[in-house]
């Protein structure tokens, strides 16, 4: 019986965090739609556009990942969610120096339903989620 009520002693700082964890994803959500120049939600839930789904997918991933290490390496709340904000930041900064850089039309390419420029603007998510995840991790 102590070992279950042992393991449970932590069940409210897991709540707390995976509840702070929701809403940050639920924020990145937010900030990523104004950042891009598209409406991710639209184009998936109505135009069924699968570039959009795997684009904003990836993206998602890639904020989960660093999102994961943040909690992961984090010694209080408010340091999780700091280290949260910073990956909003470089998720966001990911798509912008995709967008202006190496794929300048990336955003008419998704609207087009351009699978290849979804998976590429999902894998380059997904990296900078990894390295983010890495990074935080000193």
């Amino acid at each position: 019986m102590d070992a279950v009520l042992n393991s449970l002693a932590g069940l409210s700082n897991f709540a707390l965090y995976f509840a702070v964890s929701i809403l940050l994803l639920f924020v990145f959500k937010i900030i990523y739609a104004f950042v891009t120049p598209h409406d991710e939600w639209a184009l998936v839930k109505v135009h069924k556009n699968q570039a959009a789904a795997i684009g904003f997918g990836g993206a998602m991933i890639g904020f989960s990942i660093a999102l994961a290490s943040a909690v992961a390496n984090s010694e209080f709340l408010i340091d999780f969610v700091i280290w949260g904000i910073v990956a909003i930041i470089a998720q966001s900064l990911a798509f912008a120096l995709l967008r202006f850089t190496f794929m300048p039309k990336i955003a008419d390419r998704i609207d087009k339903n351009e699978i290849s420029a979804g998976t590429i603007l999902a894998a380059v998510s997904i990296s900078v989620g990894l390295l983010n995840a890495a990074c935080m991790s000193y």
